[in-house]
């Protein structure tokens, strides 16, 4: 099970509408790994400013990167996590997570295209994370 769900919760569900804001508190309670990454990475993107920020450092253990996992595989969980924190996520590997500004550019030679382009997951490669 990726997230602990509320019996209030799975009752909205189960009934239609889920309230996003009640769901994202879901995520950050089930995921906090991941919450925690994303949301640091977004505050440094609004201190420090730039293209985007990212993160390169492998999770500490299989339970960490499995929230990392659950939390960017996931279209409806990443896709209110990018609601929440106005911000685009984009995924490599087991850890190298980014966040971009919504105006991102997707021209061919923008940041955003460039991380997420088959030349940069090649070279975001390194055999201490072949079994990641």
């Amino acid at each position: 099970m990726s997230l602990d769900v509320s019996p209030a919760l799975l009752d909205q569900a189960e009934r239609g509408d889920v309230d996003e804001a009640e769901f994202v508190d879901c995520v950050r309670t089930s995921l906090p790994y991941a919450w925690d990454m994303i949301s640091n990475l977004v505050a440094r993107l609004k201190v420090d400013g730039g293209a985007f920020a990212d993160n390169t450092t492998p999770p500490p253990d299989e339970q960490a990167r499995g929230q990392l996992l659950r939390a960017l595989a996931s279209n409806a969980i990443r896709g209110a996590l990018e609601r929440h924190f106005g911000v685009r996520l984009a995924f490599q590997n087991c850890h190298r997570v980014a966040v971009f500004p919504l105006d991102a550019s997707t021209s061919s030679d923008a940041p955003l295209t460039r991380f997420t382009s088959i030349r940069g997951q090649i070279l975001n490669q390194s055999p201490e994370l072949r079994d990641c």
